[in-house]
């Protein structure tokens, strides 16, 4: 059995948060999602995610050629953040089985983190943050995972990482951390309970 961990580094896209960007921002574009892979900007949402460039650029650039409502977009995505099913109750299970444990967010995302946190109560959730645009590292990138650990003086084997991208968990194991490949609230919660931290 594998120690138990003192810190827990969640995902937020898809593992804590339903992500808009497969279907809430290709419809209001007039897009299917292929679509938008095919004519985004290959590198606009990084560079966003990394805070290399700020919401106007990104706004401006993200789409090459094809204007879009701006505004709109971006009242639709904030609106569009929503907790997966059974997240907060096993988020609120963990503050009160494992006091001791703090609770990360782990995220490559731009600032718009401070619309999910405001919507999904995430800064009552959880102890803390760690986003991309402000670490200026993302998944899978050593120092996305390294640079939360130092900041909060723990080893990365007193971690545990709860990602559902298989290779950002990989990652993750590399440099010592334990790690589990979400699926599913109630499969997160049967792991969580064998290492002790929470009730099946």
């Amino acid at each position: 059995m594998s120690p138990r961990p003192q810190l827990l580094f969640f995902d937020v896209m898809d593992t804590l948060v339903r992500d808009p960007f497969h279907d809430v921002m290709p419809s209001f574009l007039g897009m299917t999602l292929p679509e938008l892979l095919q004519h985004k900007h290959p590198t606009a949402w990084i560079d966003f995610e990394l805070g290399r460039i700020d919401e106007r650029t990104f706004l401006a650039t993200f789409l090459p050629g094809r204007p879009f409502d701006a505004e709109g977009f971006c009242n639709v995505v904030r609106e569009s953040y929503t907790l997966l099913p059974g997240i907060q109750e096993l988020l609120e299970d963990l503050r009160q089985t494992a006091p001791d444990v703090q609770l990360y967010a782990l995220s490559n995302y731009p600032p718009w983190y401070r619309w999910i946190a405001e919507r999904c109560n995430l800064d009552k959730l959880l102890d803390g943050a760690f986003v991309s645009y402000e670490t200026g590292a993302r998944k899978p990138d050593p120092k996305a995972y390294l640079v939360p650990c130092q900041r909060l003086g723990k080893h990365p084997e007193q971690a545990l990482f709860v990602d559902d991208r298989n290779k950002n968990c990989e990652a993750a194991r590399a440099i010592g951390m334990q790690a589990i490949v979400f699926d599913s609230a109630a499969k997160l919660r049967e792991e969580l309970a064998q290492r002790g931290l929470v009730r099946a």
